[in-house]
C-alpha cells in the first residue's frame, strides 16, 4: 500500500492530541505557534505525532509525562511518545524525529524583539526534550511567520508540508514532501 493511496483513512489531529500506530493512515494537522513532532521507527513501520500548544506543564514540579492534559504541552507529549516506543522495545537511536511549527503568528513588536514568543519557546522545548531523551532530529521546518499544514503517514514516516497564508488556513491545497523514506532531508529553519 502506498502512502499516496486515496483510500487511506484520514485523521485530523487537533491541538492537545497525539496519534501512535502502524496502521496505514494519513494524519493531518494545522500549526501556527503550536509544534508537532513526528517520530518513526522504520523496522516496525510505527509512527507517532503530537500537536503541542504550550512548551511546558504549568505544574510546580518538572514534567514526568503523566499530567492529565499532557498532550497540550510539548515536553509531556514528547516524553509520552518516547514511552510508547520504549514499550514496544524500540531502540531510541533508531527513531527518526522531525519537528514542525512554532511560527510567530502575531509578530513581535520592535521593543519586544528580545523576548521569546510562544512559537519560539515551543520549538526550544521540543529541541531540549528530544536531546534529553537521547533522540536526534533528522528534519525540521520551524519558526517564521506562516502557519503550516502537515500530512504525516505513520506507517512510512513521510511528512508533507504546506506553508499557509492567512486565507489558506481553511483550504491549504497541495503539500510538499519534507522527508521521504529514502532519508533525504529538507532541513529548514526560518527566521
Amino acid at each position: 500500500m502506498s502512502p499516496y493511496d486515496r483510500d487511506l483513512e484520514s485523521i485530523y489531529l487537533k491541538p492537545g492530541e497525539f496519534y501512535f500506530g502502524e496502521t496505514p493512515v494519513v494524519v493531518s494537522t494545522i500549526l501556527g505557534s503550536c509544534v508537532s513532532v513526528t517520530m518513526f521507527h522504520p523496522v516496525s513501520s510505527t509512527g507517532a505525532i503530537c500537536h503541542g500548544l504550550l512548551p511546558r506543564c504549568g505544574g510546580k514540579k518538572s514534567c514526568d509525562g503523566t499530567c492529565l492534559e499532557g498532550f497540550r504541552y510539548v515536553d509531556c507529549s514528547i516524553k509520552r511518545m518516547v514511552r510508547k516506543f520504549d514499550a514496544i522495545g524500540v531502540n531510541r537511536g533508531d527513531i527518526q524525529v522531525k519537528i514542525f511549527g512554532g511560527a510567530d503568528m502575531f509578530g513581535v513588536r520592535s521593543e519586544d524583539a528580545r523576548s521569546k514568543t510562544v512559537g519560539m519557546e515551543n520549538v526550544m522545548a521540543a529541541e531540549t526534550i528530544i536531546e534529553k531523551e537521547g533522540l536526534t532530529v533528522m528534519a525540521f521546518d520551524t519558526r517564521g511567520i506562516q502557519g503550516r499544514k502537515i500530512l504525516f503517514f505513520p506507517h512510512t514516516g513521510e511528512v508533507f508540508l504546506k506553508r499557509l497564508r492567512a486565507a489558506e488556513a481553511s483550504d491549504p491545497g497541495q503539500c510538499n514532501l519534507v522527508l521521504g523514506r529514502n532519508g533525504q532531508s529538507n532541513k529548514r529553519r526560518t527566521k
